[in-house]
């Protein structure tokens, strides 16, 4: 029997990568995304139903669950992939935007992830994958509100794996490392306005540190291809990696105590703190 995925975020990136690789496997995909006409080359594959859905608009994620059951019948797999990254000194985020921040990365997921679980439960099977970052495990400075909603991530995902394990559902954690995605643009939410003296020292730092990383982004298809492994290797694997950078900056804060990876970090960075 053919399987189906549904996918947030699904119109660029990881989420249009993953919908393109489980459609080549031969399994049914919901790409769902806020403006369906954005999907129009997902649309145009067989097999594909692109439909809306907007985490933060309650009634849209009610439609789209029901469409795709619909259509295909069942949901075997669910990827929480929606979201984007606010970044930039808290003082210059009014609530409302704070507020954007966690309703689309946290509450948005949690939303979505509640209406699967009623078909889930009485499958007794399903995978609910959930996209974090390494930013669930380590911060950069100006990330407070996007590294507070990744960590938010990673524990209702490793808190929510105990009670679905119990009837069938699997939860899984992707952290990608940097990707050659379109993040730093439409998915980017700096924060700098008006720009208040004493943090520009900071944000000049960190803005010369992302550009000199020497890192090299991983490609959208890579990510897709882990999350393929996590939802078909039949493993109870609660935690994968996705890119060398990933795999080299988790392994360095798994190591290390705070003093040594934040220290480094904030030597790299040349961040000192004032003198009193």
């Amino acid at each position: 029997m053919t399987q189906t995925i549904l996918i947030t975020g699904a119109s660029t990136g990881i989420g249009q990568a993953t919908a393109k690789h489980f459609q080549s496997k031969g399994w049914n995909v919901a790409a769902t995304m806020r403006r369906p006409e954005d999907g129009a080359e997902l649309a145009s594959l067989a097999n594909v139903l692109v439909t809306r859905l907007d985490v933060t608009d309650a009634a849209s994620i009610r439609e789209a669950v029901a469409v795709t059951l619909e259509r295909f019948d069942a949901i075997d797999v669910l990827l929480n992939n929606a979201g984007y990254g606010a970044y930039g000194p808290l003082e210059n985020f009014d609530t409302h935007r704070i507020r954007r921040q966690f309703d689309t990365n946290v509450i948005g997921l949690l939303e979505v992830t509640k209406a699967l679980l009623p078909h889930m439960r009485s499958r007794r099977s399903g995978h609910i994958i959930n996209i974090s970052s390494i930013g669930g495990q380590m911060t950069f400075p100006l990330g407070t509100l996007y590294h507070g909603t990744k960590f938010a991530v990673e524990g209702i995902s490793e808190a929510l794996h105990y009670e679905l394990e119990t009837v069938g559902i699997k939860v899984k954690i992707i952290q990608p490392g940097m990707i050659a995605t379109d993040f730093a643009g439409r998915s980017f939410d700096f924060a700098n306005e008006p720009p208040i003296d004493d943090y520009q020292g900071i944000i000049q730092k960190f803005m010369t540190a992302q550009a000199n990383s020497g890192m090299q982004p991983s490609s959208p298809e890579l990510v897709a291809d882990v999350i393929w492994n996590a939802a078909t290797d039949g493993t109870g694997q609660l935690r994968y990696r996705a890119g060398a950078d990933a795999e080299i900056i988790l392994t360095n804060r798994k190591a290390g105590d705070d003093p040594t990876f934040i220290g480094g970090l904030k030597q790299q960075l040349g961040i000192q703190m004032e003198q009193t």
